[in-house]
């Protein structure tokens, strides 16, 4: 059963996936084109939790319709935490001296 406003075809939603895949951009970032970010979002998101994504791509791959390959990933500080003694940061009552950019002490 379909829920809420469904002016979205299946087809549609899943060029936006591929379109922010592809492009690499935010949701927010969506050409008007493909409809409001928003509600592409959350159909995605419940289509993810439901595992309907998985299950469209696996049939998709098994028809050879599209090749899904992983090239690359991205980490930055939100997902990946620093111990304080990691960030290369001084000690209070330290006699290092930092000269050229080369830690001296």
């Amino acid at each position: 059963m379909q829920r809420g406003n469904v002016s979205l075809t299946n087809l549609q939603m899943l060029n936006a996936i591929l379109y922010v895949a592809e492009h690499g951009c935010k949701w927010r970032g969506l050409p008007k084109g493909f409809g409001r970010w928003h509600t592409i979002y959350m159909r995605m998101n419940r289509w993810a939790k439901n595992g309907v994504l998985d299950r469209v791509f696996e049939q998709l791959q098994l028809e050879q319709i599209v090749r899904i390959r992983i090239e690359a990933f991205s980490l930055d500080s939100t997902s990946v935490k620093v111990h304080p003694d990691g960030t290369g940061a001084l000690k209070k009552g330290s006699s290092e001296e930092i000269v050229g950019g080369l830690r001296l002490g």
